[in-house]
């Protein structure tokens, strides 16, 4: 029988933070957590910012965390290496707000791309997304920076409330609050029934 999630969860979590430690007297070491985490941390900086700005961030994500990784005593991150560089990546992600706002306004302008017609199942995909694209985009461009914040470590980030309230800094309430308000309000702006489960 496998491990729960959430074993599976802990397990990593305290490798992670073995290893933090450990590259402390082997500088070395960080490198199996870049290894571990820089796809996903520079999936989500894509995704929040466009593929020009993602290698910076990535990149400067993992230079910060390696430097201050002897400063690293669990902290607001609660232990969670993972979110402690999501967190990281965020707070550079925040210096280009203007350009991630530009991003989303200029995807409610741009039209879809075509469709190859050739595979069903993808096409009718796709022109589900190309059809909410522009209207999600005006949707997360009208956020407060704090809620698209939330909003996006979740969806691009894949991390879990505790997770994402390591990552801000913030209280655990706190991010259930903001996620329940921001997807109120992206229902609202994609014309979705709120009374629908997520």
């Amino acid at each position: 029988m496998n491990a729960p999630p959430e074993a599976d969860r802990d397990v990593r979590r305290a490798d992670d933070l073995a290893v933090l430690v450990e590259s402390r007297a082997d500088p070395e070491r960080f490198e199996a957590l870049f290894d571990r985490y820089y796809p996903e941390i520079h999936r989500y900086a894509r995704g929040r910012l466009g593929a020009a700005a993602a290698d910076d961030v990535a990149s400067e994500t993992f230079l910060i965390g390696f430097r201050g990784r002897r400063d690293f005593d669990g902290g607001p991150s609660g232990g969670h290496v993972r979110a402690w560089l999501y967190g990281i990546a965020t707070n550079l992600i925040r210096r280009h707000h203007r350009d991630e706002e530009r991003r989303f306004n200029a995807m409610v302008r741009v039209p879809a791309d075509p469709v190859d017609a050739g595979h069903d199942e993808r096409v009718v995909v796709r022109l589900s997304a190309e059809r909410i694209r522009g209207e999600l985009a005006a949707a997360l461009a009208e956020l407060p920076a704090r809620d698209r914040d939330v909003l996006l470590l979740m969806a691009l980030g894949g991390l879990d409330h505790h997770e994402i309230a390591a990552a801000l800094d913030i209280p655990y309430g706190t991010v259930c609050s903001r996620l329940n308000r921001v997807r109120r309000k992206v229902r609202a702006a994609l014309g979705v029934d709120p009374t629908l489960p997520d």
